[in-house]
């Protein structure tokens, strides 16, 4: 999502659909304050493009990695 992207500590952005009209997004960062700035910047988005469109308004959950793997 290029209003997460461009923010200092950025990792990763993942976006599933988890059916019946439920869609996931997980954002990785690699410190609190980055997450926090993503949350604040995503929320502006939806609140000023998305809101019309949502038929619930998002729910935000933050967290740290416990458990890690991956490919390569």
């Amino acid at each position: 999502m290029p209003i997460i992207r461009d923010i200092p500590g950025f990792v990763a952005y993942y976006d599933v659909d988890a059916g019946d009209g439920v869609m996931v997004s997980i954002s990785v960062f690699e410190h609190k304050d980055a997450e926090e700035q993503s949350t604040f910047r995503a929320g502006d988005f939806v609140a000023k493009d998305l809101e019309l469109l949502l038929p619930n308004p998002p729910q935000v959950t933050a967290g740290e990695v416990v458990t890690y793997e991956g490919g390569g």
